[in-house]
């Protein structure tokens, strides 16, 4: 004969009712304690880790890859008229913001503000290498600093993604935001030259779908 199982109560009543002695099965209190023990790495990875973890960073990537497709035959140059004409048509311009946040955020944060052991802050008036909207795009492409700060033009961003990204760059000047870094770094610069906002700007071309 098979042993049968045996019920057993536990001390507890309630309103005259008594608890039966019912535990989890093993398996469930390993899975219990191996997510407690997941959660920490988990934690690093999601909050500290690569670029791209979390959903809305990834959007940011596919934003960022979808601009190659709606360039078509646009080749941008990297002068000061060209940056400043793009940080006046929105469309564009969330192009640029795509492509910082996918690339240049990790170093310089997603305000643009600065890190400490990182980038230095965009939002003030001081800069070190960059005395025209046209340096901006220069650096990116270039990098300085001994390569503190990358030539992304080696690392695979079109050539349209770095005078994009130099436009949405120059619109973060005069935020003024408090770094992390602590105080200004370089020196003040003359203000970008004006530009002339366009009545209706032309949207970027919707990419199309392979």
């Amino acid at each position: 004969m098979g042993t049968q199982s045996v019920d057993r109560l536990t001390d507890h009543e309630y309103d005259g009712i008594q608890e039966y002695d019912n535990p989890t099965p093993g398996w469930w209190n390993w899975l219990f304690w191996a997510t407690i023990l997941l959660c920490f790495p988990y934690t690093l990875l999601y909050h500290f880790g690569r670029i791209g973890w979390n959903i809305e960073e990834a959007y940011t990537q596919e934003q960022a890859a979808n601009a190659r497709l709606m360039f078509g035959d646009l080749k941008l140059t990297g002068d000061t008229e060209t940056v400043m004409k793009y940080t006046v048509q929105p469309d564009w311009l969330a192009v640029g913001a795509a492509v910082f946040s996918a690339n240049c955020a990790n170093c310089h944060a997603r305000d643009g503000a600065g890190m400490v052991g990182g980038g230095v802050n965009l939002t003030d008036d001081h800069y070190k290498n960059v005395k025209t909207p046209g340096d901006l795009a220069r650096v990116i492409a270039d990098g300085a600093n001994n390569n503190a700060m990358p030539a992304w033009k080696t690392r695979g961003l079109h050539p349209n993604e770095i005078v994009l990204a130099a436009s949405y760059v120059a619109t973060l000047r005069g935020k003024n935001l408090p770094s992390p870094r602590g105080a200004p770094e370089g020196v003040v610069i003359p203000p970008w030259p004006k530009v002339e906002t366009p009545a209706a700007s032309a949207p970027a071309p919707a990419a199309q779908k392979k």
